[in-house]
């Protein structure tokens, strides 16, 4: 069964998700109306509704970094991933968790980075030689 994963979330502007989404990350715009947007978040579906976004708290741990919890985010072959930190970096992206490889030469090798959208969301998007590798332990 294939399938493609849809998450809604908050936003506090419809515009300024726009640009980021958009124009820093690259995603295809959807549908829309007065109140929400839709994005193709790299193959799969995310809705961007006007509200307050949800709560989050540093409790998660990665190495010795606390990021926040909850967070969403997207597996990405590295020469992607190595775009994306690119095009983070350029926008002048605040990162919680700068670009980074952890695991190095081990199973479940992977860049990293975590960043927040301009409305507090926490993205983490990681990078890997092989998506075949995911799943390693």
């Amino acid at each position: 069964m294939q399938s493609i994963f849809h998450l809604a979330f908050n936003v506090r502007d419809l515009d300024g998700a726009r640009r980021f989404y958009g124009g820093v990350l690259g995603c295809a715009e959807g549908r829309s109306t007065d109140t929400w947007v839709d994005f193709d978040f790299f193959g799969h579906q995310i809705s961007l509704h006007l509200g307050e976004p949800f709560a989050t708290a540093r409790t998660g741990r990665v190495g010795d970094v606390m990021v926040p919890m909850p967070h969403f985010g997207l597996a990405l072959a590295l020469p992607d991933w190595q775009a994306m930190a690119q095009r983070l970096e350029a926008a002048g992206t605040e990162f919680v968790l700068k670009p980074q490889v952890r695991f190095e030469g081990q199973p479940g090798e992977q860049w990293t980075m975590f960043f927040h959208d301009p409305f507090g969301n926490p993205i983490e998007v990681k990078g890997f030689r092989s998506l075949d590798s995911l799943h390693d332990k």
